[in-house]
């Protein structure tokens, strides 16, 4: 890491969190001057012996295998694993509205695990730890984006103490609610879904046997997400749960006391981890879809939540973000190796032309499930069950589907 008071630098990443910090890594190998700016402190690698065996960060993401290779590839999956993480092998979905479900193994897939739970903090340790070290890499934090100048030049962020720092490129990784998206006037299409999350960690009386739920409620979905306590963690009592819920009903759960919202929990479940003993501290925020008619303006380009933001139906929204930056830093050394410059918009639209559409595409499939699931009529109701058993049966169409959110066919 440069700790050097530089202000001129060839790209300015702004957003420190886990898409910013992966994108700063992908480009340790880069001749680049490069700075990563965040509004809070960055922390420092995971000490494993620190974190508490019964207290979980109540952010956690749903890593797929294609995004565990690339955190391998970048030397950072090592320390995850050894702080904690859970691999999920099976999951099962099902409709509390009829007889439809669906079920995925890793084992029909012939992999090893689904997916893997990583608590957010865990996972932004580890990257941090990494980058720590980097040569090429300025860490500027904490430091507020005031506004931005971009001329044919150069880019120049403005702070809100006064200093100035310019760059040939600005990658925006500064989340759903970007500064920089906002400051360079790219326009949305976002709407909200009319649902709160509510985010907690609970402990279960049965052991989750690395399997992943997911109910679907007429006021929103239930997902329970297997966590481990340790390394090597046996009892598998731990879960973190996503309850997306209309606002009248998240209201209701979020006024609840502790027993009476695990025991609420516990009958929304369908006792199927038999009764909730206890439950951490609940957040509740609202779901709001995005997207950036555009991802690239003049000499920014927008990664990660500054792009997209999806429900979190099938924890695919970081894992995209992720995709992002893996595409965007090998346009960007592609597009170095040919002569071009940073900036160059063949270069950015190339990346552009890469990462919408799939993104697009995840956004509207998810956008399909919540709408089919949120819909109460009896023949939709019907067809739906119906859709989801037959499905089932079908073992070419359902691991598709999965191999799709693995991340395997992207």
């Amino acid at each position: 890491m440069n700790s050097k008071n530089e202000s001129n630098f060839d790209i300015v990443i702004v957003g420190g969190g886990m898409v910013g910090a992966s994108m700063a890594c992908l480009l340790r190998e880069s001749p680049c001057r490069i700075a990563l700016v965040d509004r809070v402190k960055f922390k420092q690698g995971v000490d494993q012996n620190k974190l508490d065996r019964e207290k979980f960060d109540p952010r956690v993401s749903a890593l797929t295998a294609v995004t565990k290779e690339i955190f391998s590839d970048l030397n950072v999956w090592a320390d995850i694993e050894s702080a904690r993480c859970c691999n999920y092998v099976d999951m099962h979905v099902w409709d509390a509205d009829g007889t439809g479900s669906i079920s995925f193994s890793a084992a029909e897939l012939n992999q090893h695990e689904l997916g893997t739970i990583v608590e957010n903090s865990v996972l932004s340790s580890a990257l941090y730890k990494q980058i720590a070290e980097q040569e090429n890499l300025s860490l500027l934090a904490p430091v507020s984006i005031d506004s931005l100048e971009n001329d044919s030049d150069e880019v120049t962020l403005l702070t809100e103490d006064g200093n100035r720092i310019s760059s040939q490129l600005v990658i925006a990784a500064d989340g759903a609610n970007s500064k920089i998206r906002e400051l360079c006037q790219i326009p949305t299409r976002e709407w909200d879904y009319n649902h709160q999350a509510i985010v907690t960690t609970v402990r279960t009386e049965l052991p989750h046997q690395q399997t992943a739920l997911q109910r679907f409620i007429d006021t929103g979905p239930l997902a329970f997400l297997p966590l481990a306590a340790e390394p090597d963690d046996q009892s598998q009592k731990y879960c973190s749960i996503v309850w997306s819920a209309v606002p009248e009903r998240a209201e209701q759960l979020m006024a609840l006391s502790d027993s009476e919202f695990c025991s609420e929990l516990t009958k929304s479940i369908e006792g199927r981890l038999g009764e909730i003993e206890n439950c951490d501290k609940r957040y509740s925020f609202p779901l709001r879809q995005r997207h950036a008619l555009d991802y690239v303006k003049d000499r920014v380009v927008l990664i990660g939540d500054a792009a997209h933001s999806i429900h979190p139906l099938a924890g695919q929204g970081v894992n995209l973000g992720f995709l992002d930056a893996v595409v965007l830093a090998k346009e960007l050394k592609h597009g170095s190796e040919v002569g071009r410059q940073l900036a160059d918009p063949t270069v950015l639209s190339r990346y552009q032309r890469k990462r919408k559409g799939h993104n697009l595409g995840m956004m509207w499939l998810m956008e399909g499930f919540k709408h089919l699931f949120a819909e109460q009529a009896l023949p939709i109701r019907w067809l739906r069950n119906l859709g989801m058993s037959g499905v089932d049966n079908v073992s070419a169409i359902k691991n598709h589907l999965a191999r799709r959110a693995m991340g395997l066919d992207w």
